[in-house]
């Protein structure tokens, strides 16, 4: 899409108490709420209290199979939040349109309520059929296992309707499940019937339902589903969602298929997943991370990508072999272990020879370095715990634009924004170039301010909800303040979780202060970490001041410098 940045104008409020006016032409805007790290925050909560009978809804009678491979079917359904929420927030979204919009009380909720309780008067059936696919290359069997279970505790009563449901793991396998009144099934009990299946191997069920989520997703949207949530009623609604949420044009819209998928609760601390000992919890973490380094999201260095992708070479192919795992076979197979801006053009796959510093040569020799005496469960902690020191690790991805800093004769032309994929994690926001695959900007929630604001048109398609961020920098030893707007038109939902996780945090300081008051001043519950993002600008994990659009601001607030589209005025 072309600039917005000329189509709006959004009201700031500055950390420093200085109020600053963005002005571009032609149209007002309301703003959400204000929010700063320096002040008191206020919560933007939205509580909502699952329908009673939406608690009482169990698990009458289902069936639940396993399945692997390219071919899975393709009846998906998913969940959205039910159209009796009566809270919005401040931003003006009901929470029924902003999935992760969390309060205290449901996040207790969501603790207590891991297990649906069984209700007298209900007949239980469960029968499970499993086809897995192993993760080694080493055993290469298929197993089938059938498990029935019936307990009968009161007289039967008629059968709702049964709609099939598929939920998708992140290590190419799909659970099918057959739930009685599937239409009013929460999402807390389909995850617990996914996470059920004994064919999974999880001993830690509780945990498990603790780690994961169930996420709706497509290419244009993604959206994890709180307990209540009924995924029937999201993939029903889910063209709605798509026209208010996504940046994808009619077409893209009209064909989007989204899936019910397993993945990482992103409110799940990264500290706990550390403590996590279950190897099949281990092993589905572990394969969500292979599938964000794949994808780019994850972004680091061509030698740390490289490194993984001998470390998952070595899992998914066994121990070294001199016969098979040669130069040509990497060459050809180097998209399986590596991303796609690493990995050697395929255009120039058949020729016999490779370079020394060829990605492919290196991944074989990483490959090579792997002991050949390293279990499976160690090699996959190891991937963890490269991943674990990620800033962005576990975080949720949002599509948005920025406009580019042009100059000279350059400015006289119209350019398009950059697509950009917004971050947001338990330790901060971060912006990625999603075409270089490195990271623009990486804010810790204590380095800034933010604050999201809503154009007043909202009916015309140029002009975005965005979110502003400002951050202290340093140039040429002189401390100055920055300014950035991000375009995206599921600000509101970036807000909402940024917010969710300055309230934690400060709930866990205050928690902190009273535990060290009652100690005597002994207790340490502090916990700081190195942040390995530079402000340098040079390698993947640093801030590229140049090459964002940025306001500056001296200590008195004033505007010393602009760049693009933006204009400031007081």
């Amino acid at each position: 899409p072309v600039s917005n940045t000329t189509s709006g104008s959004y009201q700031l409020s500055q950390g420093n108490g200085n109020e600053t006016l963005l002005h571009q032409p032609k149209a007002s805007t309301t703003t959400g709420n204000s929010n700063s790290a320096a002040k008191q925050q206020q919560s933007l909560y939205s509580k909502q209290q699952p329908q009673p009978q939406q608690q009482q809804k169990q698990l009458q009678q289902s069936t639940a199979s396993v399945a692997s491979g390219p071919n899975l079917p393709p009846n998906v359904v998913a969940s959205y939040p039910s159209s009796s929420s009566a809270a919005a927030t401040s931003a003006g979204l009901w929470s029924e349109d902003n999935p992760f919009v969390v309060s205290s009380a449901t996040a207790q909720q969501q603790q207590q309520q891991q297990l649906p309780p069984h209700s007298s008067g209900v007949n239980v059936n469960v029968t499970v059929n499993v086809v897995a696919r192993p993760v080694t290359a080493s055993t290469m069997t298929t197993t089938t296992a059938t498990t029935t279970s019936t307990t009968t505790l009161a007289p039967p009563r008629p059968m709702q309707k049964v709609i099939p449901t598929v939920v998708y793991l992140m290590s190419r396998i799909a659970v099918h499940m057959e739930i009685e009144g599937t239409a009013q099934c929460p999402a807390q009990v389909m995850l617990a019937a996914a996470l059920g299946c004994e064919e999974l191997g999880i001993t830690n069920k509780l945990l498990a339902q603790s780690v994961f989520g169930l996420w709706m997703t497509s290419p244009l949207l993604e959206v994890q589903l709180k307990p209540h949530h009924r995924p029937y009623a999201v993939r029903v609604a889910w063209s709605k969602l798509l026209d208010k949420h996504s940046h994808g044009n009619e077409l893209e819209k009209l064909s989007d298929e989204p899936m019910t998928t397993l993945r990482r609760n992103v409110f799940f601390s990264r500290r706990d997943e550390e403590k996590i000992k279950d190897p099949r919890i281990l092993e589905l973490l572990y394969e969500e991370a292979r599938h964000n380094v794949l994808l780019g999201r994850y972004v680091m260095e061509p030698s740390q990508s490289i490194m993984l992708g001998g470390i998952q070479a070595r899992i998914e192919l066994g121990p070294y072999n001199s016969h098979t795992h040669t130069t040509s076979y990497f060459r050809e197979n180097q998209f399986r272990f590596l991303p796609a801006h690493v990995a050697k053009s395929s255009s120039w796959s058949w020729l016999p020879i490779s370079q020394r510093s060829s990605a492919e040569v290196r991944l074989l020799e990483q490959f090579k370095r792997v002991p050949t005496t390293a279990t499976t469960k160690k090699l996959m902690r190891k991937y963890l715990e490269f991943c674990w020191g990620l800033p962005f690790y576990g975080a949720a991805y949002f599509h948005g634009q920025v406009e580019q800093p042009v100059r000279g004769l350059m400015s006289l032309m119209q350019q398009k924004d950059l697509p950009v994929l917004i971050a947001v994690n338990e330790r901060g926001i971060f912006v990625i170039d999603q075409i270089e695959c490195t990271l623009l900007l990486g804010l810790k929630y204590e380095e800034f301010s933010w604050e999201y604001a809503k154009p007043s048109n909202v009916n015309d398609p140029e002009c975005l909800p965005c979110i502003f961020l400002q951050f202290g920098a340093v140039e040429n030893g002189i401390a100055a303040t920055k300014l950035m707007q991000i375009f995206s038109r599921q600000a509101a939902m970036v807000d909402a979780l940024i917010t969710h996780f300055i309230e934690q945090d400060k709930r866990r300081k205050e928690s902190g202060a009273d535990a060290d008051q009652a100690a005597g001043g002994l207790a340490d519950n502090t916990y700081v970490e190195t942040n390995p993002i530079k402000n340098n600008g040079i390698g993947v994990l640093s801030n590229k001041f140049a090459r964002l659009t940025l306001a500056t601001f001296d200590d008195e607030g004033r505007c010393i410098g602009q760049t693009g589209s933006l204009s400031i005025s007081y």
